[in-house]
């Protein structure tokens, strides 16, 4: 059992048996808490399912938009930056609407910078790096990810990394510089198998038929 699930349980105990009701309140801030993670967890794996081809889950984003509230509710900074970044990405991959999304993730930049969230400002910067991409802003777009990769290497999120590479690849592409984006692949590639990371091998192998 989720320690915040025994905390309310002895707390309930405590107010009914014993007379006092002074943990109630803390009691039910770590429950908002708890529901905001499971609305995370949730709203993420129907994400999964929608990368699957399963189709879009109805209540996906509601999900997230209720973590996020959860999150400002109980003062939780950094869930509420990461449930903002899963907003966007709801709106740039499921809905493909880059401006909604951008406003959204720009916000997400701004909690995860505010906190030190290294973790969450490299899918931040990776998703407005794809949203340059798509608009064309081909120099922002490498340095979006660029930025990315660094903080994924510092972190050791090598499956990461090489999903950002493969991004850069395409951009190289965009660029004409078509001998940087296959020694890039390249790397991708080694990190990839290095790392058991198949479903950014795909994303590779992909990259690399298009070149």
């Amino acid at each position: 059992m989720d320690a915040r699930l025994e905390r309310a349980e002895a707390m309930y105990e405590r107010a009914v048996f014993g007379g006092d009701a002074s943990g109630l309140e803390v009691a039910n801030r770590e429950l908002d808490g708890l529901e905001a993670d499971l609305a995370l967890a949730r709203g993420r794996v129907a994400h999964a399912r929608f990368l699957d081809g399963q189709g879009e889950d109805a209540e996906e984003l509601a999900l997230f938009e209720r973590a996020v509230a959860l999150y400002r509710l109980v003062g939780d900074v950094r869930g509420e930056g990461t449930a903002l970044f899963w907003v966007g990405v709801f709106h740039q991959v499921v809905r493909r609407d880059q401006e909604s999304a951008r406003a959204v993730f720009e916000r997400s930049h701004e909690l995860a910078t505010q906190i030190g969230d290294k973790l969450t400002l490299s899918y931040v910067l990776r998703h407005l790096g794809i949203a340059e991409h798509v608009a064309g802003r081909l120099q922002a777009a490498r340095e979006r990810l660029e930025e990315s990769v660094r903080l994924r290497r510092e972190l050791g999120f090598q499956a990461g990394v090489a999903a950002n590479l493969v991004g850069l690849a395409y951009i190289a592409v965009a660029e004409g510089r078509r001998d940087d984006a296959v020694a890039v692949l390249d790397e991708a590639g080694e990190i990839a198998e290095a790392n058991g990371a198949a479903g950014v091998m795909r994303s590779i192998e992909e990259a690399r038929a298009k070149l």
